[in-house]
C-alpha cells in the first residue's frame, strides 16, 4: 500500500492557482504564460496503430478504446500532415480567437515506428507556420532510446510534450483493460525521459472497475513520486462498439456520477506537486459515440463543479503534497 503525509507547509496557499484564477495549475494558464497568448491543440493523425492492436503484445486494443471517439482527426478523411493542420485550424478558428497552435499527434501510438519514419512526420508538423509546439501521445513501452534521442533533439528546437499512457499504477487494472504492459514500463519510460528537455505528461484514468478510492489516491501518490511535469486526468466513459460497452450493457461496470468524480479529482490534485501542470480534468466522446455517462459532455459544468468543490473544502492542488513511500 502507498501512503502519504501532509506537507509541512500545507496551510500555505498555492501561488500558482492564485495567479491563474483557479485552485489548480491549469494548462491554458501555463501556455498563455509561455507563449504570450492562447495556444490551441490541433489533432494530427499519422496513421499509427498500437502494439496491443496489431498482435505484438495483444490484440483488440484497450477495452474502452475507439480512436474515432476521442480524436477529431480519425473522424475525417486522412490527408497529409499539413492538410490536417490546415483543416483543424479552420475548424478551431470558428470557436476560438487564436493564432498559435500545437500539433497533437493524438490517435494510437505515435512513436510506434522506426526513427526514419517518425522524423519526417514530426518535421512536417513543425514546418507549418502557425504551429509553435508539438505534443505526442504514446505508450511507455514504445519509446526505445533512439526515439527518445529524436524527441530530445526536437525539444531543443521547440516546446514538446510527450504524453505517456499511465492510466493507473495497478497492474490488475492494466490487465483488465488489455493494455499489454504493466506499470514498470511507465516507470522505465519516465526515468529514461527525464533530463531530455521535453515535458513528460502522464495520462491517468479514474473510476476503473475494481479500483477503490485508496487505489486511485495511490496512483496520485505515484504520479507525485515520479515527478512528471504534467498530468491528464480522465473519467472512464463508455463508447459504442467496444468491449467496455458490452460490459456496461450487461451491468458489469458501474460509473461514477459527476459529483463523485469531481470529489475524486480534488482528492487526486491535493496530492500532486503544485507545479505539476493539469492538462485535463475530464474526458468525453462525441454524442454519436458516447454511451455513458451523459454528464461528461458538459465540460463547463464539470469545471464549475470542480472549482466549487475546491472552494467548499478551502483546498487546492498540492495542499497535501508530500513524496509518497511504501508503508
Amino acid at each position: 500500500m502507498t501512503s502519504t503525509k501532509r506537507a509541512s507547509g500545507e496551510t500555505m496557499q498555492n501561488p500558482l492557482w492564485r495567479a491563474g484564477g483557479l485552485r489548480y495549475y491549469a494548462y491554458n494558464f501555463f501556455l498563455r504564460n509561455r507563449f504570450g497568448s492562447r495556444v490551441q491543440k490541433v489533432s494530427v493523425d499519422a496513421g499509427f496503430t498500437c502494439p496491443n492492436v496489431d498482435g505484438t503484445v495483444a490484440t483488440g486494443g484497450c477495452v474502452f478504446c475507439d480512436n474515432r471517439s476521442f480524436s477529431p482527426s480519425r473522424r475525417l478523411p486522412r490527408t497529409d500532415i499539413s492538410g490536417q493542420i490546415d483543416e483543424g485550424i479552420r475548424r478551431l478558428k470558428w470557436r476560438y480567437d487564436v493564432d498559435q497552435f500545437m500539433a497533437y499527434f493524438q490517435p494510437a501510438t505515435n512513436t510506434y515506428a522506426p526513427v526514419e519514419k517518425l522524423k519526417p512526420l514530426y518535421e512536417q508538423a513543425l514546418a507549418h507556420p502557425q504551429v509553435v509546439a508539438l505534443a505526442i501521445g504514446t505508450r511507455p513501452d514504445c519509446v526505445p532510446d533512439d526515439v527518445l534521442d529524436l524527441l530530445e533533439e526536437i525539444a531543443g528546437r521547440t516546446y514538446l510534450s510527450v504524453e505517456y499512457g499511465m492510466q493507473t499504477m495497478h497492474d490488475r487494472s492494466l490487465d483488465w483493460m488489455n493494455r499489454g504492459h504493466h506499470h514498470d514500463a511507465f516507470v522505465d519510460a519516465v526515468e529514461r525521459s527525464k533530463g531530455r528537455g521535453f515535458e513528460i505528461c502522464a495520462h491517468v484514468m479514474l473510476d476503473l472497475p475494481g479500483e477503490s478510492r485508496e487505489d486511485m489516491l495511490a496512483t496520485a501518490c505515484e504520479v507525485a513520486r515520479l515527478g512528471v511535469n504534467a498530468v491528464k486526468i480522465h473519467n472512464l466513459y463508455v463508447v459504442k462498439n467496444t468491449p467496455l460497452a458490452d460490459d456496461y450493457a450487461a451491468g458489469k461496470v458501474k460509473l461514477m456520477d459527476r459529483d463523485a468524480y469531481v470529489s475524486m479529482v480534488v482528492d487526486f490534485l491535493e496530492l500532486l506537486p503544485p507545479e505539476c501542470i493539469v492538462e485535463r480534468i475530464s474526458g468525453e466522446a462525441p454524442p454519436g459515440y458516447l454511451v455513458a455517462p451523459d454528464w461528461c459532455v458538459d465540460k463547463p459544468s464539470i469545471r464549475d463543479a470542480l472549482e466549487a468543490e475546491f472552494a467548499r473544502r478551502n483546498t487546492w492542488q498540492g495542499k497535501l503534497f508530500a513524496v509518497a513511500g511504501a508503508a
